[in-house]
């Protein structure tokens, strides 16, 4: 289950994107944590929400597998310290998740997680652990990524300043990212 902190930094998010399509693990999310990403990137400037919803769109398109609808009736027999994050936990229970990837671990509890099935895998973790059993295809995807992040600045993007700034330090370890650019 892919909480909608992970899937607003764009770097974060293709990796993860990347590692899905390639078989390493299946998505899912529900229509508001797409919807909340969507209004994430208002903060970008005016034409960001709809570049995300374009993104989001994709995404479902790619993964139409991963959409899991609302549960309101699981919603209301859970607590978590933060209500708004209800749908989150709901979803992936109702989903059968195996984990819910997010940033936000005071927001999810191990111990209520634990009685539902489920574990809080931070996303450095959760990527590292998939390049753990997997490094060849996890190296081609973040390799993609920072290509992409290159074309698109024009300019050489070094892989450990972009794992970086998507707080991804344990995969950058694991993929040997260094100072210098590829």
């Amino acid at each position: 289950m892919l909480d909608a902190c992970v899937l607003y930094p764009t770097v974060l998010r293709e990796i993860l994107q990347g590692a899905a399509a390639a078989g390493l693990y299946q998505p899912v999310w529900s229509e508001r944590i797409l919807r909340e990403w969507v209004l994430a990137t208002a903060k970008l400037g005016p034409e960001a929400p709809g570049i995300a919803a374009a993104e989001a769109a994709a995404l479902q398109a790619a993964f139409p597998r991963a959409l899991e609808r609302a549960h309101p009736e699981i919603e209301a027999r859970l607590l978590l310290p933060d209500p708004n994050d209800l749908h989150v936990l709901a979803t992936a229970i109702a989903a059968g998740a195996e984990a819910i990837v997010t940033f936000n671990a005071q927001d999810f509890p191990g111990h209520v997680l634990a009685a539902e099935g489920l574990a809080r895998r931070d996303p450095d973790g959760f990527l590292w652990e998939l390049q753990s059993r997997d490094p060849d295809t996890m190296a081609g995807i973040v390799e993609t990524v920072r290509a992409k992040a290159e074309a698109i600045s024009g300019r050489p993007v070094a892989l450990k300043a972009l794992l970086k700034r998507a707080r991804l330090y344990r995969l950058g370890k694991a993929l040997g990212a260094g100072d210098h650019t590829p």
